[in-house]
């Protein structure tokens, strides 16, 4: 039996993100193990037949002491478990898991789920990480990007020599988050936000945009979902105050949310390929989010949302106004058609069929060489 080990950041998002993925491998006689730093969804993916592994690991931190440890963590994983093949998603595992495969002769399928705040804030930062994924990119039998924009910034720096293949973002299971009907009016408009509550995602400009647009539009509504990255608690205290914000912290069920709102709003400045917005369009929700590389693929200007200036409120504002300003007909076409969208170019099926395909070349490729590793 194959063995494929997988290297990520969080429990939550392998389960959600990539459970179609693992249950295909496991089908078709893999087994697969999952390192994680937490413990969030262990329950679900050994349900589904994975092993899990918790590794230590500070998703945001800097610390290089940390790092080294993470990267020998790595190797010491890679041939307790005696991986055939390692899939890696995110900076962190993709840099010193790849580091930790070249040292074990392992091979490994890179996914870039984005630039990250290290290189979109460019400095030193940027100067570092991207150097760090030079080096870690190095062998990668391939490596997988969310976005065209993301993988030119890789290839006009030379980043990278390894296979390159473009996929839409981690795809969305449309059976799951399924056609909803949209809802009325009759209580006003309701917005959502899903995301982590930081500055990258917009979330200045997004309570900025809805303090203006409650007072023009009292009934107009913003539900917030997600956890804290950054303390914007006073900021988003005040508006569940003044009463146009209900914020519902972490939630496990986010396809109730979506069917319960009319529109998505999501003011990113950087992004892989947004799940949130491609989940909601999925539900059959209009979006409005950002022009920037990861938003701007998920949906069609005036068809099936609206976009918006990055870092800019008064765009936002005005991406906002010009929905509300939509028939409820309207709206609900808007919703169809982003619907429509979705299932033609980011079911996750595609996604599935992209890994299996590369995970054979491997597996043909090894027994063709009976390529011999250190273990």
């Amino acid at each position: 039996m194959k063995r494929i080990l997988v290297l990520a950041n969080s429990s939550s998002g392998a389960f959600q993100f990539r459970k179609e993925l693992f249950q295909a491998l496991i089908a078709k006689g893999y087994s697969v193990a999952l390192s994680n730093p937490d413990h969030e969804k262990t329950k679900e993916l050994k349900k589904i037949g994975c092993k899990t592994i918790t590794t230590n690991m500070e998703r945001r931190g800097a610390n290089p002491l940390k790092d080294i440890q993470l990267f020998m963590d790595y190797v010491r994983l890679i041939k307790k478990e005696r991986a055939d093949i390692v899939l890696t998603y995110t900076i962190k595992p993709n840099v010193y898991g790849g580091f930790a495969c070249q040292v074990t002769g392992t091979p490994y399928i890179t996914n870039v789920t984005g630039l990250g705040t290290a290189i979109e804030n460019g400095g030193i930062m940027q100067l570092l990480t991207t150097n760090l994924y030079k080096l870690g990119l190095r062998r990668a039998a391939c490596v997988f990007f969310q976005n065209s924009n993301n993988r030119r910034f890789f290839m006009e720096r030379k980043l990278i020599r390894a296979k390159t293949r473009l996929i839409p973002g981690s795809g969305v299971n449309t059976a799951f988050h399924k056609y909803e009907e949209f809802p009325d009016e009759k209580d006003g408009v309701r917005f959502l936000f899903v995301g982590r509550i930081m500055k990258d995602k917009g979330i200045e400009e997004l309570l900025s945009a809805f303090d203006v647009i409650h007072r023009e539009y009292p009934l107009v509504s913003l539900d917030i979902v997600g956890s804290f990255d950054e303390d914007y608690s006073s900021s988003l205290d005040k508006a569940v105050c003044e009463g146009y914000v209900r914020y519902h912290g972490s939630q496990d069920d986010v396809h109730s949310f979506y069917k319960n709102t009319h529109c998505v709003v999501l003011p990113s400045y950087h992004e892989g390929m947004s799940n949130v917005l491609l989940e909601g369009a999925s539900t059959g929700r209009p979006v409005i989010t950002t022009f920037v590389p990861g938003c701007k693929e998920t949906f069609e200007e005036g068809k099936t949302g609206f976009g918006c200036k990055v870092r800019s409120s008064e765009s936002l504002i005005g991406a906002l106004r010009a929905f509300i300003a939509l028939s409820n007909e309207e709206k609900a076409a808007m919703g169809k058609a982003g619907r429509k969208k979705v299932v033609k170019e980011f079911e996750r099926s595609i996604i599935v069929k992209a890994y299996l395909n590369e995970i054979e070349k491997i597996t043909e490729k090894e027994s063709v060489h009976h390529v011999h590793r250190p273990v």
